[in-house]
């Protein structure tokens, strides 16, 4: 499922337009960046947990030549299911 159709899919179950379904989705997807982007935690019960995770400098190998290269340390967005999420999966 891509954007379009995940926007469709709440404008119908929503029976709401595309357009207001739209902004609603991206009203979703910009809060949740911002909270993260942040520092805090997004905690969707049943569904999961957006958070921000630092990642440290490590040395990996340039996979064309084997010569090492450092990897500077990072802060990435990360998504923990929640364990209703994972028992609807695995259904």
């Amino acid at each position: 499922m891509n954007k379009k159709e995940l926007i469709e899919a709440v404008a119908e179950a929503t029976d709401q337009s595309k357009k207001v379904a739209g902004d609603v989705v991206d009203a979703f997807i910009s809060t949740v960046q911002g909270a993260v982007t942040n520092g805090d935690r997004v905690s969707l019960p049943g569904f999961g947990t957006f958070e921000r995770r630092q990642r440290s400098a490590r040395t990996a190998r340039n996979p064309r030549t084997g010569e090492p290269i450092q990897i500077a340390a990072a802060k990435v967005p990360a998504f923990k299911a929640g364990s209703a999420f994972k028992a609807s999966v695995n259904k």
